[in-house]
């Protein structure tokens, strides 16, 4: 009898055996709307290996696929490619399951396997660069660390030419069909820019440095498995989403100028729409954003390609709006680079808000260009005027960035 979470062949002796995640609408604090994917990975041959786990409330699917294939306690040998627990999160059942004869990880891995589970899960470390022989396939493993965690690390099958790449070229996405030739490749370009942005940003440089030595090992590569949402399969996917990453990496100027607000009685909302009509005058491209209605990881995934930022907030008792200053912690924390800053927004009997806006900034990194547009009360036609004219002179700075 057929029976539902069988595996999913990706190459000769590898299969999907991972789980599905259709309800996850938040992950690290972003909004997760269409769900996500734990992958886990399978590889049948002379000793049988699982590469990572899955969340735990998974591990009965996993198992399910797993089992179409080969009994789990005939797994000889486990990979823990990231300790983060959406993928460890059943690793100490399984081992209890299996009875590997090996559970590997990377030096930093172990330690992290070690700490989430107080010592109970016992690893072995593998050297950057250093070799797994599993008999008739031999797996190198590379260092990847803060992609996104200290502990990371990709897996190479030699044999297969297949690179599991644990976080890296993944994004959350639940979807049926497997490879990323399958499914809506503008889609594929938000959710991996969305992933990057939320999770990845901060680390950028190290990301960088860690994709040119992973060239430099001039290793072929048929296939990405990464450990969230479909696996690349054809060159021409892989390709496309290693040039996507060499530009999250380099966040490079581009005329996009991100105006994020928010408002209680249209003051400021009438000045973001006056200084956005001045950025497209100078032929930059404004994106208004309000937020009340859009959550701060759509301002993440807006604001990685932009090259400018500019934040408007009413005033509430003597600060900042709350979901201004939700959204400014939040990008503080990402730390998104090449990005030129403005203020503006409304106020009643003080400023205070507005220096707690340049203290976010400078907290951030993003210098600021041109003086505050500061509204008393309701803006009249003067001080519209003035947000026009900031956002045009917002844009010419810009502009002067990437000529």
């Amino acid at each position: 009898m057929t029976k539902p979470f069988n595996a999913k062949k990706i190459a000769e002796n590898v299969y999907w055996v991972g789980a599905i995640d259709w309800q996850l609408a938040d992950f690290h604090g972003y909004k997760t709307e269409r769900g996500t994917t734990y992958n886990a990975f399978l590889i049948t041959g002379e000793k049988v290996t699982l590469i990572d786990t899955v969340k735990r409330p998974y591990m009965e699917e996993m198992l399910s696929r797993i089992s179409s294939i080969v009994d789990p306690e005939k797994i000889d040998v486990i990979i823990s490619n990231h300790a983060e627990l959406d993928h460890t999160g059943c690793l100490p059942e399984m081992i209890k399951l299996a009875n590997p004869e090996k559970v590997y990880a990377s030096p930093m891995g172990v330690k992290a396997i070690q700490d989430l589970f107080h010592g109970n899960v016992t690893a072995e470390a593998v050297p950057d660069k250093g070799t797994i022989d599993l008999g008739d396939f031999h797996i190198t493993c590379l260092e990847t660390r803060m992609i996104h965690w200290p502990d990371s690390m990709f897996s190479y099958l030699n044999e297969r030419q297949l690179l599991f790449s644990q976080d890296a070229f993944g994004m959350h996405l639940a979807t049926a069909k497997l490879f990323a030739d399958e499914n809506c490749p503008d889609l594929l370009k938000r959710e991996s820019d969305k992933y990057f942005a939320n999770i990845v940003l901060p680390y950028a440089k190290m990301v960088g440095a860690t994709l040119t030595k992973f060239k430099a090992l001039n290793l072929p590569v048929a296939m990405i498995a990464p450990d969230h949402g479909p696996v690349w399969r054809t060159q021409e996917d892989i390709q496309k989403v290693l040039s996507w990453y060499d530009n999250y990496v380099a966040q490079p100027f581009t005329k996009k100028v991100v105006i994020i607000y928010d408002t209680m009685w249209g003051s400021t909302q009438r000045l973001a729409s006056a200084f956005a009509e001045g950025v497209e005058a100078e032929g930059c491209v404004p994106r208004v954003i309000c937020l009340k209605s859009t959550d701060r990881s759509e301002v993440m995934r807006e604001l990685m390609h932009a090259g400018a930022l500019a934040v408007g907030s009413c005033t509430m008792n003597n600060g900042i709006f709350p979901t201004v200053a939700d959204c400014f912690t939040y990008i503080k924390g990402l730390k998104p680079q090449n990005i030129l800053g403005a203020i503006f927004g409304s106020y009643g009997w003080n400023l205070m808000a507005f220096d707690e806006l340049k203290a976010y900034f400078e907290k951030a990194g993003i210098p600021l260009v041109l003086p505050n547009v500061q509204a008393k009360m309701i803006p009249d036609e003067e001080k519209l005027l003035e947000a026009y004219e900031s956002g045009r002179t917002l844009a010419k700075e810009l502009l002067a960035k990437i000529n």
